[in-house]
């Protein structure tokens, strides 16, 4: 009788961790974004921020952990990013950061993100001489 009954126990823990990550991360979004202005202040970074498809400009918005995070200190323009976080009223709250490729991005982003490395390139290329 134990040895049916064991399985059926760790199926239905495997279950209860699997509810209980689902419930942590039900309210958090994910979001794409480019950065659209070169940062000055880490904290509110200017970006165009997809959400479901949705393209607007918004300010992402840093908690102490995120500006300590070495990617968010490296931040330029045109970077491509992958968000998790939540939508408040001043812009985009960001849980976690992964700089990701370009073409990674959705659709409504790509052409944003390529629009401005080519700009980023006309401009700096000429400092290389």
């Amino acid at each position: 009788m134990t040895s049916r009954l064991f399985p059926l126990l760790m199926l239905l823990g495997l279950l209860v961790i699997g509810i209980a990550s689902t419930v942590q991360a039900d309210g958090e979004t994910l979001a794409f974004a480019v950065v659209s202005e070169a940062p000055k202040d880490k904290a509110r970074i200017s970006a165009k921020i997809s959400i479901n498809d949705a393209v607007s400009d918004m300010k992402l918005l840093a908690s102490e952990t995120i500006l300590n995070n070495l990617i968010w200190k490296k931040l330029e323009i045109c970077h491509a990013m992958k968000l998790q976080g939540f939508k408040v009223a001043e812009g985009f709250q960001v849980v976690t950061v992964h700089v990701i490729d370009a073409g990674l991005l959705p659709m409504s982003l790509q052409s944003f993100a390529g629009d401005c490395l080519i700009k980023k390139a006309i401009e700096i290329a000429p400092l290389v001489d």
